[in-house]
């Protein structure tokens, strides 16, 4: 029996990179595409030059793919308006070409207020910041991708990720400083408010079981509850323990400080823009994906968070 063939755009990344090893250990061929250093890379993968937003790059490294994973993204969040929606058009061209299914990492960033707490499949997407509509566009257009019969789509919705490889996240980004032992822990949210984490090996190995199975729909959408921090302490407080003495302490993120680095820089501005999913419980709804698979695939916290402190030079 020949192997399974993946394209993945966007392999050097957080998500991309942990699907592409854990395919990989599961018997696949994995083909990245990429357009800079392959230092990043699994030696297993095969790399192929190219760039995201050229389509015929894209079609020509999807040539004998059954899958194609869009887990490619600007860096630094910079033109995101500009550059997002052309690359996905390149993996959707590239899909009608071949036939492989498209497996896209979902954000709860297309959801509003109204769809809180907890976040069905088919909750209304009404979002309200202007990443949550670029991201419901993506959506819409795989969806008119899978309609259309050329094609099958997978998408796989998380909270916010952490682990090892997660770039421009709130782990990194707002709880600690990574390349030292943090001497603050932030905390984001209000105390009891809760927040969906998802560890980026537990979405691989969600995404790999999903791809296994022969039953799944032309459109199939499903939602891990990941990592639950029922009070928004959860997180902060295992930090704070995988760390060990002495105590690091825990307090609140300066949200002014973030607001003024937003005046000039574009990472703080595009946190600026999701703090609403702080302010109130955001929770996601596996009910579907448990129904698939059985259960859904989780590390404990503490491991999890062990894993991702020692990838950012923290322990």
């Amino acid at each position: 029996m020949s192997k399974r063939l993946a394209l993945i755009l966007g392999a050097t990344g957080g998500i991309g990179g942990a699907t592409a090893r854990r395919l990989l250990d599961g018997g696949w061929l994995v083909r990245a595409l990429l357009r800079g250093d392959a230092a990043q890379l699994d030696p297993r993968c095969e790399p192929v030059r190219g760039d995201a937003r050229d389509a015929a790059a894209v079609a020509a490294a999807a040539v004998g793919a059954s899958t194609i994973v869009h887990a490619v993204n600007p860096p630094g969040y910079r033109d995101w308006a500009g550059q997002v929606l052309p690359m996905l058009d390149s993996t959707i061209a590239a899909a009608r070409a071949t036939g492989a299914r498209v497996v896209l990492p979902g954000t709860v960033y297309n959801y509003g207020r109204d769809a809180f707490p907890l976040v069905a499949e088919d909750a209304p997407q009404r979002p309200v910041t202007r990443k949550g509509a670029i991201r419901v566009e993506l959506e819409r257009r795989l969806e008119a991708l899978a309609a259309s019969g050329a094609a099958p789509v997978l998408i796989v919705r998380a909270g916010d990720f952490f682990g090892p490889g997660a770039a421009n996240n709130w782990f990194a980004q707002g709880l600690v400083t990574p390349g030292a032992r943090p001497r603050v822990v932030r905390q984001p949210g209000q105390r009891g408010v809760g927040h969906a984490w998802a560890y980026l090996p537990d979405v691989a190995e969600t995404i790999a079981q999903l791809l296994d199975r022969d039953d799944l729909p032309a459109f199939a959408r499903y939602h891990l509850d990941g990592q639950w921090d029922a009070d928004g302490r959860a997180m902060v407080e295992a930090i704070v323990r995988v760390l060990g003495d002495p105590a690091v302490p825990i307090r609140r993120l300066p949200w002014w400080q973030l607001r003024l680095a937003a005046l000039v820089a574009e990472t703080p501005r595009e946190l600026m823009e999701m703090r609403y999913l702080w302010e109130r419980p955001v929770r996601l709804d596996n009910t579907r994906l448990v129904a698939t698979l059985g259960e859904e695939p989780r590390t404990p916290l503490l491991d999890a968070v062990r894993a991702t402190l020692a990838s950012l030079g923290c322990v």
